[in-house]
Order: structure tokens, then C-alpha cells, then sequence
């Protein structure tokens, strides 16, 4: 079914790169599946971005959400116990950041470009509470590092590959670690070291089914959930004990 779908996506975007050239945009992309379900077990996804420009060029696309707020904690040892000293907080750090280029960055854009464009790790704009802080570039890297060691922030991006000059695809892997939201997947056409198209496009990753109904339970009703999450606990352990007193 899923490669039906990608066959029916490519012959789509074949037609789409016949029209008259004044009739069509510098660049079209699409993704396979808007939705991503998370269940019970679910260990990562692949998701298919694909499109056509309207005629030569590189493409560069960038993946990234929901933002939401963070605090960065350092350790230290007193008295030989490891507790937390200091902490900053970041502001619109996105959750997951992903990127894919049919080139090195360095051979497509300026420096400058990659900045205002948030292409590249060490671009991603992410706001210290505390900008004057003296440890802000320690407390920075050690951020990234995070993401990264989670794979939510990708090392390297991925190669977007061309069919002809006008077709192309790229496979984005989605860590088994994402958060759930609405992510948005940014699509960039370059010429000449210039942006001369770009689409934005949606990816939804939510829970679904039973895992889902608790998820949203947990949320709505966090009194009742912490009191039958204890009463399960208990009930395990009074089981656990009955069973081992029988041998």
C-alpha cells in the first residue's frame, strides 16, 4: 500500500512539472503521510518527502517543533553526593530538529543565509533566559548534546536525492523518543546561493488507541491517575508476594 501511495505521489508531481512554465510555482513538495500514529510499541517511523521544482536548482529541507520551554541542570559533587548547583532555562527550543540537503550547506548558502534560515544545528535559534550568563556556551552545548544523544536533533543531514532535474525525494527517519505535536517540515529551493522558492508543509505525530486514552487520562485527571497508578503498584507487589510465598 505504502509504495501504491509513492508511485501515485511521484506520477502526480510528474504531471505537475508538465504544466506551462507560467503556470507553475518554483517548487511543489508534499509529504507521503501527514500523520504519524503512535501505539503501543512504536519504535520509530519513516516518512517520505518528495516534490518537483521548475527546473535546476538544490533543495535543502528542514524539520523542526513543537517548541516549548527548557531548563538546562548541572551537576556537581558535594560531599559526595551528585546534586544540581545551577541551571539555565531556554526559550522555543524545538522538540525535534531535522535537515536534508541535496549538497553540502557550505556549497549552497552564505553563512549568513544559513543563520536567517535555521539550516544547520548550530543555527537553530533557541533563547537563554539569562543571554549575559558566563556559562551560556557551556549550558548551549550541553543542550544540543542532549538532543542529539536522544537523536531528536540530527548529526548530519540527510541526502535529498534528485530524479532527473526537476524530481526529488528524501526518507526522514522519526525517532522512536519524539514528543507528540504538530511539526512543521520547511522545504527550500536554491539558486546561485539564493532562496528562490520555499513551502512550508504539516506533520502531525499524536497517540492513538489505549496507550492514547491513558496518555490523555494522565493529563485531564493527574490526582486520579497518581492514586490508581499506586494502587496497581500495590497490587502488583501483594501478588508478586502471595505468588512467592507458594514456593
Amino acid at each position: 500500500m505504502k509504495a501504491s501511495l509513492h508511485i501515485l505521489a511521484f506520477a502526480f508531481l510528474l504531471l505537475a512539472g508538465l504544466r506551462p512554465a507560467g503556470a507553475q510555482a518554483p517548487l511543489i513538495a508534499d509529504l507521503d503521510d501527514h500523520l504519524i500514529a503512535i501505539t503501543t510499541g512504536f519504535a520509530g517511523a519513516d516518512v517520505l518527502l518528495f516534490g518537483t521544482t521548475d527546473g535546476p536548482g538544490d533543495v535543502i529541507v528542514v524539520v523542526k517543533g513543537p517548541a516549548a520551554d527548557v531548563e538546562v541542570l548541572r551537576k556537581e559533587r558535594v560531599g559526595g553526593i551528585w546534586i544540581n548547583r545551577k541551571g539555565l532555562g531556554f526559550q522555543n527550543v524545538p522538540a525535534v530538529y531535522m535537515l536534508a540537503a541535496s549538497k553540502p550547506l557550505e556549497e549552497l548558502l552564505p553563512a549568513d543565509q544559513r543563520a536567517f534560515y535555521q539550516m544547520g544545528i548550530e543555527n537553530v535559534r533557541m533563547t537563554p533566559v539569562s543571554p549575559d550568563d558566563t556559562d551560556l556556551k557551556t549550558f548551549t552545548t550541553a543542550l544540543v548534546r542532549a538532543k542529539q544523544h536522544n537523536g531528536l536533533f540530527s548529526d548530519l543531514p540527510a541526502r535529498i536525492l534528485f530524479i532527473g532535474d526537476r524530481l526529488f525525494r528524501v526518507n526522514l527517519r522519526v525517532p522512536s523518543t519524539v514528543p507528540t505535536g504538530t511539526y512543521l517540515a520547511e522545504v527550500y529551493l536554491v539558486r546561485d546561493q539564493k532562496v528562490v522558492g520555499a513551502q512550508t508543509t504539516p506533520l502531525v505525530i499524536s497517540k492513538v488507541g489505549f496507550g492514547a486514552d491513558i496518555y490523555d487520562f494522565a493529563h485531564r485527571h493527574s490526582a486520579a491517575y497518581g492514586v490508581i497508578a499506586v494502587l496497581v503498584a500495590l497490587f502488583a507487589g501483594w501478588m508478586a508476594h502471595l505468588a512467592f510465598r507458594r514456593r
